[in-house]
C-alpha cells in the first residue's frame, strides 16, 4: 500500500510502498500525533522512516492493491 506523508514547511512529501494494511498504518498515525511521538514506518524494504509527530502536516493512505498475477488483454 502506497502512504504519502506531508511535512509542514516542507515542499516534498515522502512516499512509501508499506505491506501493513490501512488500519494499521492509521492507528500508528493516530498514536503519533496524539502521543507527541515519533512516526516510524517500515516500507516494504525494510527501511525505516522516522517523522516526528508534532510536525506531520498530512498522511494520505492508499487504497488496498491486489496484484495481478498471469496473462491477459489489459
Amino acid at each position: 500500500m502506497e502512504i504519502k506523508i506531508g511535512i509542514q514547511n516542507v515542499g516534498r512529501e515522502i512516499v512509501l510502498e508499506s505491506a501493513l494494511d490501512a488500519d494499521a498504518v492509521a492507528k500508528i498515525v493516530g498514536e503519533a500525533i496524539s502521543g507527541g511521538k515519533d512516526l516510524r514506518l517500515t516500507d516494504e524494504k525494510g527501511r525505516q522512516i522516522i517523522v516526528p509527530g508534532n510536525v506531520l502536516g498530512y498522511v494520505e493512505i492508499g487504497a488496498e492493491e491486489v496484484r495481478r498475477v498471469g496473462f491477459g488483454a489489459l
